[in-house]
């Protein structure tokens, strides 16, 4: 079963379970704004990928939590992803003892299909 995580309305959510429905693969998104993710889980991910690659700095949070000029350590960037999921950059999927942030056609097709 693929896992996706990220918001309903996000765009790079949509692309991904539109990628998803159209190739009959099944999968369950659970909504960061309905049901955060805690330390544990940020913390699985960060087996997988680097805290550039799940720290959102485009996000509408990031700018108005003015994180740009704290300049914050990766620790503390950890500890943001935490409490402010909608910092984590979209979607995150899990599969087959994998995980994947962003949508890329490309990836998806070599990953997926």
């Amino acid at each position: 079963m693929i896992k996706v995580y990220g918001i309903k309305n996000c765009d790079s959510v949509k692309k991904a379970l539109s990628f998803f429905q159209k190739h009959n693969l099944d999968y369950e998104l659970q909504d960061f704004k309905t049901q955060a993710v805690g330390c544990e889980k940020v913390s699985s991910w960060l087996d997988f990928v680097t805290l550039k690659q799940l720290f959102n700095t485009r996000s509408t949070t990031y700018r108005n939590l003015k994180l740009k000029e704290k300049n914050l350590s990766e620790d503390e960037k950890k500890e943001y992803l935490c409490k402010e999921n909608l910092l984590i950059k979209r979607p995150v999927i899990e599969f087959n003892d994998t995980v994947i942030v962003g949508y890329n056609e490309d990836n998806f097709t070599g990953v997926f299909l």
